[in-house]
């Protein structure tokens, strides 16, 4: 339904089901609700799941007046984090929740795979293109995991289709400019494994600086031992086992059911929700504070705060309003998308102790963080509890 107004897609369903959709929009506290409703089998997580439900949504793909520039409306999440902390679970979740979806492990994928190869047609004997993953998930999500196994030089064919959206190919006296307006979703294991926490980021992931700076949203997953998350874990494994979680008939005390989801995202995605001029003070205050953040040298080895980083605010606080069924952007939702970009732009600078120089003090000693009771199957909360912010 990509192109259809509101109105059309509202006489798509039936009266029972704009009653749940206006029954859906009325529940007090739905951001939170509606994220802990997705992929009810994996425990906690609660902010990767805001992250992907404002992904699922995207923000508004915009055309300048003069019809030369389009600006990206999708959300690129990534989720960095130790062995079996459920991220492909993520991933297998998405592509079974959203129609146009498609998976791909990063070992077994080419550039031409990914983008758009040229192969000569065997009956005609002439050149045709053949789409590849990151087209076949036009106006969808493509989810890659093992991001970080990819070749280097694989990964450089996706920087155009994460930013400008196209892919362009020039094989064989074909020159040809197709369209990939796909939000990417890729799961990648830290360098060794295992999360250093002596390192950031940057020294942990080996994903180059380009790369790093087209994710909107960036979530760090610890596998951390603490007997509390380790009992919580193991239950709600064992009762997905069983069967009486993660299933759609078993949602037990999820809020709403997945196909209610799909509608209320199906008919929120139809939404264009403007800038106002309180969210627009507002966005310019917040991105002036990650500058002054970025700019104090704390992020020796971290990637910079971009105009990227402002035009993913935008992108999320759009999101939000969507969520919200709301036609104007708000300055609160502005704030949660700050919060969450600064979540994940903190993982990316100092989330853990820092050694290159004995005599730096450590901070906010990041040795310890992380744990609670969020932790998806056998998996740990995203590290936001290690970071003291100054």
């Amino acid at each position: 339904g990509e192109g259809l107004t509101a109105a059309e897609v509202a006489m798509e369903f039936t009266s029972e089901e704009r009653e749940d959709i206006r029954r859906m929009h009325a529940t007090p506290q739905l951001y939170t609700k509606m994220a802990n409703s997705l992929a009810p089998n994996i425990f906690g997580h609660p902010e990767i799941k805001r992250g992907i439900l404002l992904q699922l949504l995207g923000g508004v793909h915009k055309t300048t007046p003069d019809k030369l520039n389009t600006l990206r409306g999708d959300i690129n999440v990534c989720i960095v984090g130790d062995p079996s902390t459920a991220k492909s679970q993520f991933l297998k979740y998405v592509h079974s929740f959203h129609p146009r979806v498609v998976y791909t492990s990063g070992k077994a994928s080419s550039a031409a795979g990914l983008t758009a190869s040229v192969a000569r047609d065997s009956d005609t004997g002439e050149y045709v293109i053949e789409a590849g993953a990151m087209m076949l998930a036009d106006n969808g999500i493509c989810c890659i995991d093992e991001f970080d196994k990819m070749d280097i030089t694989d990964q450089v064919a996706i920087h155009e289709a994460m930013e400008q959206q196209t892919i362009s190919v020039t094989k064989a006296g074909l020159h040809a400019t197709l369209n990939a307006r796909a939000s990417l979703l890729a799961a990648a294991n830290p360098v060794g494994g295992r999360y250093d926490r002596s390192r950031t980021l940057r020294g942990n992931v080996a994903l180059s600086a380009p790369i790093l700076s087209r994710f909107d949203l960036f979530f760090v997953v610890l596998d951390e031992c603490e007997e509390v998350s380790d009992y919580n874990v193991a239950k709600h494994i064992l009762e997905v086992h069983r069967g009486l979680r993660g299933s759609d008939d078993a949602y037990g005390d999820v809020a709403f059911p997945k196909a209610s989801l799909q509608k209320y995202i199906r008919y929120a995605r139809t939404l264009n929700p403007k800038i106002t001029l309180e969210a627009q003070k507002v966005l310019v205050e917040c991105y002036g504070v990650l500058r002054q953040g970025d700019s104090l040298g704390r992020s020796r080895s971290a990637y910079r705060i971009t105009v990227r980083q402002l035009e993913s605010m935008i992108r999320l606080s759009e999101a939000l309003a969507r969520l919200h069924l709301d036609d104007d952007i708000k300055p609160e939702y502005v704030r949660e998308a700050c919060r969450l970009l600064r979540k994940s732009i903190i993982h990316v600078e100092t989330e853990d102790v820092t050694f290159d120089d004995e005599e730096e003090e450590e901070l906010g000693g990041g040795g310890e963080g992380g744990g609670g009771d969020d932790a998806p199957n056998t998996a740990r909360m995203s590290v936001a509890t290690t970071i003291t912010e100054e």
